[in-house]
């Protein structure tokens, strides 16, 4: 049964595993769908509507069950998603509501709230370093940084990173000669520059960004639910709470930051903000990319 319905997905167009999928969403999240709803959110036909929820209905017979006095689907208690949906890109959806922000406008939720939002630089920005990274061709920018304000440089991109709290690219800086992190929201003005560009300003050859590091993190010993933290952090109970993660050496630093990581060798750093603590933390002390975390 499993094969014959992964074989069916497959067979089908982009479009329709789309509308499926949207069945599937709807029925898992809401509770319940309504041809009208799929009419809506895809401005598709009432016919080829009809036959997405008879090819659902064939493939999850017992997902969903017709109430003809309101002539809605409703989820039933055998429910099996049809697709699997990723609990970041679910929430990250329910967040910003229906519509692709490109052809259909986005419509935020009213039920599933981020209380901060992102501090994301403008699409032109994002265009045009995203031509740069695709393209392996150099970029004019006017930059500003808090230690030199308005500079400008010719970087190289080669990656987008969100660190949780905004965006930044990791490129190639000819003024200083070394790859660096760039904050999105801080470049004014790009243009892309069609130039060679040579292997040591690209990806490859960014020393930092291909060497990973691993970082063992542990509930702080001077919080009193080291339970509650493991539950937080997805942490594997044996021997003792943990969680390792591995991470580029450049995004580390950023990662340890945002949830607030005491990375002092004795655990030292007090209040209630630091749930966690840096096991390994005098394995890394001397790396410098870590020199943004939190420490006495």
């Amino acid at each position: 049964m499993e094969s014959q319905k992964n074989k069916a997905l497959v067979d089908l167009s982009y479009a329709q595993k789309e509308r499926l999928a949207f069945i599937d969403f709807c029925l898992q999240y809401f509770g319940d769908v309504a041809r009208t709803d799929l009419i809506q959110h895809f401005k598709t036909g009432l016919a080829s509507c009809s036959r997405d929820f008879t090819l659902y209905r064939e493939l999850m017979p017992d997902n969903l069950i017709l109430k003809h006095e309101d002539k809605r689907y409703y989820r039933t208690e055998q429910f099996q998603p049809l697709f699997e949906h990723n609990s970041s890109v679910i929430l990250q959806r329910l967040v910003e509501g229906f519509g692709d922000g490109i052809s259909m406008p986005v419509k935020p939720s009213e039920v599933c709230i981020q209380s901060f939002s992102q501090l994301n630089p403008s699409s032109d920005i994002v265009a045009g370093l995203m031509r740069g990274i695709v393209h392996q061709q150099p970029i004019q920018v006017t930059y500003w940084s808090l230690s030199s304000g308005e500079t400008q440089r010719i970087i190289v991109p080669h990656t987008l990173v969100n660190n949780g709290q905004r965006w930044h690219v990791r490129a190639f800086d000819r003024k200083h000669k070394q790859f660096r992190d760039f904050v999105c929201t801080r470049f004014t003005q790009i243009e892309n520059l069609e130039e060679h560009v040579p292997e040591s300003e690209l990806r490859e050859s960014d020393d930092s960004w291909n060497q990973s590091v691993e970082l063992e993190l542990v509930p702080h010993p001077s919080q009193s639910s080291h339970h509650a933290i493991a539950l937080d952090f997805s942490m594997e109970s044996s021997p003792d709470w943990h969680r390792s993660i591995k991470l580029r050496l450049p995004l580390a630093g950023y990662y340890l930051r945002y949830w607030n990581v005491d990375c002092t060798e004795d655990h030292s750093l007090t209040g209630r903000e630091h749930l966690l603590w840096l096991r390994n933390a005098s394995q890394l002390k001397d790396i410098a990319e870590l020199d943004i975390a939190p420490k006495a």
